[in-house]
């Protein structure tokens, strides 16, 4: 097998495959350009190669943001969407990202970011491998808490729907809630909603 080879068989497993992936291997990045021209690969944004008749999932979008922003995690509105909870459908994807990182570059898609710091940033992250490409995101109830601390900017009725759904679906336990509402700092908020859910 030559270079070439090895590049289309690492497409194959990775389904979205990134210039990075080839260098790691000590392979010519510039092979992707020559099998893109040949319509051996096709470049699904930049930096960042598929197979031609590679199948769309229905997570691709999220696929490529995780391939292409190594430090961002799912967030809000799209860890709700990931994990099935709720009706929001959005229209960007919403990602955390450590306090001190530059912002990404991306034209393709728009990306909501906050800025956490901490035990808020590093705890709860889950890595979920689809068609051998890792998806970050924060587990439920995470997200849970999460939504009751930016309630602000997605809205009340969202948190609520999400802890409700959450808790009837048995998707999270009240000793997690209360974990991640320590760490997110939004117990007293909580509070009253979880005794509801739990009455």
């Amino acid at each position: 097998m030559n270079q070439s080879d090895h590049i289309l068989d690492l497409a194959r497993r990775l389904r979205v495959l990134r210039a990075a992936d080839v260098r790691e291997r000590g392979w010519s990045a510039q092979l992707l350009i020559s099998l893109q021209q040949a319509g051996k690969l096709q470049r699904v944004a930049r930096g960042l190669y598929s197979l031609p008749d590679a199948e769309i999932t229905e997570h691709q979008t999220l696929i490529e943001v995780c391939q292409r922003v190594p430090k961002a995690v799912l967030f809000l509105l799209s860890a709700l969407q990931f994990h099935g909870i709720g009706t929001q459908m959005p229209h960007e994807v919403w990602v955390a990202l450590p306090e001190a990182t530059q912002a990404p570059v991306l034209d393709y898609p728009t990306l909501r970011i906050a800025r956490l710091r901490g035990r808020a940033y590093s705890e709860g992250i889950q890595t979920v491998t689809e068609h051998g490409a890792p998806i970050r995101v924060y587990n439920v109830a995470k997200t849970v808490t999460d939504c009751f601390k930016f309630r602000n900017k997605i809205g009340l009725d969202v948190a609520l729907e999400a802890l409700k759904e959450s808790w009837r679906g048995r998707k999270v336990t009240m000793s997690e809630l209360n974990h991640f509402a320590k760490i997110n700092r939004v117990e007293r908020v909580m509070q009253p909603y979880l005794e509801a859910v739990a009455a």
